[in-house]
């Protein structure tokens, strides 16, 4: 028998494919476009303190191979989440992570908090490259000290699995895996997404209201597997890849260079069944090349990569 699955802290996921937060609602709202039950696992829509309406429209943009958003964390709340979302999401047999946004250390820690004590919630995935309003609305995730402080911080507030969803906005994101590490991560989620503009040219204004926005998509996926290489490189802690995944050949490159686990964003939004469809490409990959566990692709590539070095030097 194929063994698909893997583990974050004890916790288990069926298979190595899960859904991005923000692609995939908040996971009750898809049932009959693809059956949920078959993916790993489902990351919600970020959820804070309170319900968030979000940037002005336009907040969306297509771009070549990729898509410009600036949502603005628009979401219904915690306490609604917890109302209408929770009910229908026990019965799912993915593994639910709740994604965590805030403004502050202190609605980080409230959040959590608020979300703990609910089975179906399986695990926190913690989008740090939001805006910090107490100093000055620079991102959390662009200082090592404040994603260390985070992350901290949530560590003593729950014993669940915590992931911390890093920005590729930086000069080394490995370091600030490194401190998401030392602070008790149980995993990171690499990549968030990259800083990207465009202008319409008749009109000469920039297509999304906020002028800059975050880029996702194929465009990103060169980026996003140096990245998750890079910190494969440097932490010991599971590495979850995201970043322009369309297909399972995609997948098995994020695997190889080092990540436990993939994420389906943007193509989402093309095929809301493209998550299942990895997942079964992985497995009939791995049939034909004789591999029983998933496993065995986590970093193949800098095993092959060691023994090419040690030949040349034979």
């Amino acid at each position: 028998m194929m063994n698909e699955t893997f583990t974050i802290a004890g916790v288990t996921f069926r298979n190595r494919v899960l859904v991005a937060s923000g692609t995939f609602g908040y996971g009750d709202e898809v049932p009959e476009l693809v059956d949920a039950d078959k993916l790993g696992g489902i990351v919600t829509k970020s959820l804070s303190m309170k319900p968030r309406d979000g940037n002005p429209a336009p907040r969306i943009a297509e771009t070549a191979s990729g898509m410009l958003n600036s949502i603005g964390l628009a979401n219904i709340g915690v306490q609604k989440f917890i109302d209408e979302k929770i009910p229908k999401l026990s019965s799912f047999a993915s593994t639910v992570i709740a994604n965590i946004a805030a403004s502050s250390v202190e609605e980080y820690c409230a959040v959590l908090e608020a979300l703990d004590p609910f089975k179906v919630v399986a695990g926190f995935e913690i989008n740090v490259s939001c805006p910090n309003v107490k100093e000055g609305g620079l991102s959390f995730g662009t200082d090592k000290v404040k994603v260390a402080l985070i992350t901290r911080e949530l560590r003593r507030r729950t014993k669940k699995p915590l992931i911390i969803k890093l920005t590729p906005n930086v000069t080394h994101i490995s370091e600030f895996a490194l401190a998401a590490e030392s602070e008790g991560a149980d995993a990171v989620s690499v990549i968030n997404t990259l800083i990207g503009m465009a202008i319409d040219i008749r009109t000469r204004k920039t297509r999304i209201s906020t002028i800059t926005g975050g880029l996702s998509g194929p465009a990103i996926k060169p980026i996003a597997i140096a990245k998750v290489y890079e910190v494969y490189r440097a932490v010991q802690i599971p590495i979850i890849g995201i970043g322009g995944i369309t297909s399972w050949e995609d997948a098995v490159e994020f695997l190889l260079a080092g990540a436990s686990a993939v994420q389906i964003g943007t193509y989402n939004f093309v095929d809301p069944s493209a998550g299942v469809k990895v997942a079964e490409g992985i497995k009939l990959f791995c049939e034909k090349q004789s591999i029983g566990n998933v496993g065995e692709l986590v970093g193949a590539m800098e095993a092959q990569r060691s023994l090419s070095v040690i030949e040349s030097w034979l």
